[in-house]
């Protein structure tokens, strides 16, 4: 994903990507691990069964797809999001510093997902005005 912008919700069960660019955001979906209670561990209170390595091969597919970001905000409902944010910061030190933000979100409509993540590098982009700017001159507006 080489855009300047992205935001990824995620759970347990999918990783739903966001790439701001001129023109829109382009939406890509991360399946997680299968959740089959046939030789699975349980983990965790909410009792969600699975091998541990099928979570570090999902998160491993979601940074390969989050590959060339600059900034990034990290949303979602639960344990998911902070269980990514350690796997980054133990096997992806430019990710991690990628990075604006985490934040709790229940399961909102791609729709929402776009426009909390607009309004979110809106406020707190790095360098400046370049989100406003560019999504400005996206929506025709200036």
């Amino acid at each position: 994903m080489d855009t300047r912008h992205a935001a990824v919700w995620l759970d347990h069960k999918e990783a739903r990507t966001f790439a701001f660019r001129p023109g829109g955001a382009a939406e890509t979906t991360v399946s997680g691990p299968p959740h089959n209670d046939h030789h699975k561990w349980t983990r965790g209170q909410e009792g969600i069964k699975e091998h541990p390595e099928d979570l570090k091969r999902f998160f491993h597919d979601l940074v390969q797809e989050l590959h060339g970001v600059e900034e990034l905000l990290i949303v979602g409902p639960g344990s998911a999001k902070l269980e990514f944010l350690r796997y980054v910061h133990t096997h992806d030190a430019k990710l991690e510093a990628a990075v604006v933000g985490i934040e709790t979100v229940d399961h909102p409509t791609d729709a929402q997902i776009v426009a909390f993540a607009k309004a979110y590098f809106t406020r707190v982009d790095r360098q400046g005005d370049g989100f406003a700017a560019t999504t400005a001159a996206s929506d025709g507006s200036s």
